[in-house]
């Protein structure tokens, strides 16, 4: 076992990965691992997804409890922008009074 390299997980040098914010294809080793529920270091059973680095470096890095799980209730992805953001703007007011 190496030093240079080695990764605990299963890792193909030469897979390709999109970045989920710009849609670009790069090697997976140019790629930052995103993981919906914040935990990137829990590995089991995971597949994760993939930011370029000027993506990476452009997103907020702060605590993301509640936010599936938002996204999820306000049909994120099944519905279009508008009722989305709609739905998502009144959960977060409503959120915003229950703990005020």
């Amino acid at each position: 076992m190496t030093a240079t390299g080695w990764r605990p997980w299963s890792f193909d040098p030469d897979e390709q990965v999109t970045c989920i914010a710009c849609g670009d294809e790069l090697p997976r080793d140019d790629a930052r691992e995103y993981d919906k529920h914040g935990d990137r270091w829990s590995r089991q059973g995971k597949q994760f997804e993939y930011l370029c680095k000027p993506c990476y470096r452009e997103c907020c890095h702060q605590n993301r409890d509640g936010l599936e799980a938002a996204l999820v209730a306000a049909d994120a992805g099944r519905t279009d922008r508008r009722t989305f953001l709609r739905r998502f703007c009144e959960r977060a007011a409503d959120d915003a009074e229950s703990r005020a």
